[in-house]
């Protein structure tokens, strides 16, 4: 049963430095960078005020900021961090080396397009980059989705199966810096939800199992040379732990929902329209309202068509996206990120890789759209749609992969 919240106006920055202090976070450390400094700044004043007993730590650059926070995390704290685009570039080192070892880590990614040229505004390139470091990678549409979500991170890499850090993205400026109601769940709430950290524990011979942290009485390594006898072996554990996430996050996603009244879908794909849909697009972030908007409005107009969220894309949701999918005749994939030299996008090769081995299977289109921040309107995504009523219709592709939007 949901609690009694109050709703505040924030913009997606801001609802993410909220459930950063109501998640009882032991350390933050980050630089600066638009369009995610807002997050960090607001939290830098709930430190100053006293309202939290968090340790924050600003630094010189964002490779030392996700440097710091492995530190910490590896010395037993909840860690959290912000960044986008280029800060995220420059913590790709250590991106790989969080992972790694197995620290779960919450980082909070505003989505911009990577220079150059350099472009502040919104494009997924930044995250898709990072979508191989073994990172949980779950994208929102709102500003109440993003602080729901970073609330529901904390758990999902602190669980004792999984032991990973998630990446929880939030379009930049489209969500970052408009402003949204959003219901907040009281204090109290939100702190039995995420618990307390508490470290997995290791069997060490001739010592007995002890904490995988940091700690003087019981000294570990972390980070120590791996070469072929072992590496291979520390890779396919970080592939074990990102598939045992899969069951975390719908768990999660349900728990979350008795204590908020929230959940979003299964916790990896959300649907509208789709149960008779002939046609359907996909797409992550904030360009789902979008989507969805037209897709009611063309539905009152008497033609099948759907859309499927994604919101999860690491684990990938191929089992889920193929079973709401595997009945309609055209999709539409949507990837804000280019596909230089590839096929198509990521999200769009997913999908195919996914759809593979099906003998039902629809006829799938790429759209890349919106690079950079160009805007993404209704007008545009109602072409989207009756190019694939057509494909539905014919059974044809003339071009699998479109820009749409471009001059």
């Amino acid at each position: 049963m949901s609690v009694r919240q109050r709703v505040m106006g924030l913009n997606g920055d801001e609802a993410v430095a909220w459930a950063v202090k109501q998640c009882d976070v032991d350390f933050v450390s980050a630089y600066p960078i638009t369009p995610q400094t807002i997050i960090v700044e607001k939290f830098s004043e709930f430190v100053a005020n006293g309202e939290v007993e968090t340790e924050f730590v600003p630094v010189e650059s964002e490779h030392s900021a996700l440097s710091a926070c492995i530190g910490a995390a590896a010395l037993g704290a909840r860690a959290f961090t912000a960044t986008a685009a280029n800060g995220l570039a420059l913590m790709w080192e250590i991106v790989y080396i969080a992972s790694s070892l197995r620290l779960p880590i919450v980082m909070a990614v505003v989505n911009r397009a990577l220079s150059g040229p350099i472009n502040i505004h919104c494009d997924h390139s930044d995250s898709m980059g990072c979508r191989d470091a073994s990172w949980i990678q779950i994208y929102t549409e709102n500003a109440q989705e993003a602080y729901d979500t970073v609330i529901q991170a904390f758990r999902i890499g602190e669980h004792s199966d999984v032991q990973l850090p998630v990446m929880v993205t939030l379009d930049g400026f489209l969500i970052s810096h408009t402003l949204q109601n959003v219901k907040i769940l009281p204090d109290e709430v939100v702190k039995d939800f995420v618990g307390v950290r508490k470290p997995v524990e290791v069997e060490i011979p001739g010592r007995g199992r002890i904490p995988l942290i940091l700690d003087p009485e019981n000294p570990l390594t972390f980070g120590p040379l791996d070469l072929y006898d072992y590496y291979f072996e520390h890779k396919v554990q970080q592939h074990e732990a990102i598939e045992k996430a899969r069951p975390v996050i719908k768990q999660i996603n349900e728990e979350y929902y008795k204590i908020s009244g929230r959940k979003y879908g299964d916790g990896f794909v959300e649907t509208y329209g789709l149960e008779d849909a002939e046609t359907a697009i996909i797409v992550l972030g904030s360009t789902a309202g979008t989507v969805r908007y037209v897709a009611k409005e063309l539905r009152r107009k008497g033609y099948k068509v759907g859309m499927l969220r994604l919101r999860t894309f690491r684990p990938f949701p191929y089992r889920e996206l193929v079973e709401a999918l595997r009945h309609v005749k055209a999709v539409g994939v949507m990837d804000r990120s280019g596909a230089y030299g590839a096929y198509g996008g990521p999200v769009y090769i997913e999908t195919k890789a996914a759809f593979y081995d099906e003998d039902e299977k629809p006829k799938i289109l790429n759209y890349i759209y919106g690079l950079g921040g160009r805007d993404t309107p209704p007008t545009m995504i109602r072409k989207a749609y009756e190019e694939l009523l057509e494909v539905s219709r014919t059974g044809k592709i003339e071009k699998k992969m479109k820009f749409l939007g471009v001059r």
